[in-house]
């Protein structure tokens, strides 16, 4: 399997595994056979049960008639656009087949980033059958196909490695207070690489990337540090992450 190594804006390296093309080959599959039951299911219900294929018949309407099947498989044509935006870089395939869309710089992919995943779809996949976008993966260092590449992201295995809420886990007492409520803007990935950053700043006494770590959590989240010590500060963030994102 591919390693694939991943340096944040923090200068933290996170290593992965890389997703196979045969997981991203069957995930793909899963999710053509979740679009085409939608079809089969929705499409009798629709226009059989409901009566519209009558309807539009009667209607002698070549543009009303298309605005109506359009409308039917929009679902089908942002499939993954809106399942990896609400699933966090995961559509229903690739959640059983346990991989993730991830942005190469450690953060949370956006919603930009899924819309040009989206769009080179149609080149990778869809007027090549797939080929292209199979090429470019082989082909590439980290994995990508051409839309992970014009979107920075590729996409990673989650199988046999801990799941990325446990490695920012930090140890509260059940009757724990929470300073900044603020803190529910940052991602599950901004507490990670936030705890990793920490720790090598510690263990290297590097006291200035403290400072910066501090500042940069402050402008992110809008935060104001009501600490005289920059590291109990951070301390706290984390804490506090971990007891809001417990709670939801």
């Amino acid at each position: 399997m591919t390693q694939l190594s991943i340096n944040t804006t923090q200068n933290v390296n996170i290593n992965f595994t890389a997703a196979t093309i045969g997981d991203r080959i069957l995930a793909y599959m899963l999710d053509f056979l979740v679009k085409a039951a939608y079809v089969i299911v929705v499409y009798y219900i629709f226009f059989y049960a409901l009566g519209i294929n009558k309807l539009m018949g009667r209607m002698n309407d070549k543009w009303s008639e298309a605005s109506i099947q359009i409308m039917f498989y929009l679902p089908v044509i942002f499939y993954s656009l809106i399942l990896e935006s609400l699933l966090e870089g995961q559509t229903l395939g690739k959640r059983l087949l346990k991989i993730k869309v991830v942005k190469i710089d450690g953060y949370q992919a956006s919603f930009g980033d899924y819309i040009m995943r989206w769009i080179f779809r149609i080149v990778d996949v869809n007027l090549s059958s797939g080929i292209i976008g199979l090429v470019s993966i082989i082909a590439s260092e980290k994995s990508q196909r051409l839309g992970d590449m014009a979107a920075g992201t590729s996409v990673i295995s989650l199988k046999n490695n801990i799941n990325i809420s446990h490695t920012i886990l930090e140890e509260i007492d059940v009757n724990y207070v929470p300073t900044y409520p603020l803190v529910i803007k940052l991602s599950d990935n901004d507490a990670r690489i936030i705890k990793e950053t920490f720790n090598n700043a510690r263990t290297n006494r590097d006291y200035q990337m403290i400072s910066k770590l501090k500042t940069k959590i402050e402008d992110v989240t809008g935060i104001r540090s009501q600490s005289g010590n920059e590291e109990d500060f951070i301390r706290t963030i984390l804490k506090d992450y971990n007891y809001y994102t417990q709670k939801m």
